[in-house]
């Protein structure tokens, strides 16, 4: 079991920048491919990025690529989504998602079996 707290959301004009952290409990932090993904008021989640357990592979939504960048610190724990050139509909509340390794890292949230509150992200125009 794996539980896993987000954080860094918050109000932002567009154009600016946030970061996103989300911090796994339990051990072995560094066995869970793990993911973004992203929820609009009255649309269905969205993916957003993904990263491999050992950090050599990543995947990003094409609406965020280029913008937004993930990464993990395996010795430190949290996984970052570092989120630039926020645009309006950027705005979403973000949860982090994780699976073991030996599942695939995939891009459908059914991919993933622990799954944090989420974080609300606001881009003002």
């Amino acid at each position: 079991q794996v539980q896993l707290v987000e954080s860094g959301g918050g109000l932002v004009q567009a154009g600016g920048s946030l970061r996103l952290s989300c911090a796994a409990s339990g051990r072995m932090f560094s066995y869970y491919n793990m993911a973004w993904f992203r929820q609009a008021p009255g649309k269905e989640r969205e993916f957003v990025a993904a990263i491999s357990a050992n950090d050599d592979s990543t995947y990003y939504a094409d609406s965020v690529k280029g913008r937004f960048t993930i990464s993990r610190d395996n010795a430190k724990n949290p996984v970052y989504l570092q989120m630039n050139s926020l645009k309006p509909e950027d705005t979403a509340v973000y949860s982090c998602a994780a699976n073991l390794a030996s599942r695939r890292l995939g891009i459908r949230d059914t991919d993933y079996d622990y799954w944090g509150q989420g974080t609300q992200v606001t881009v003002s125009s």
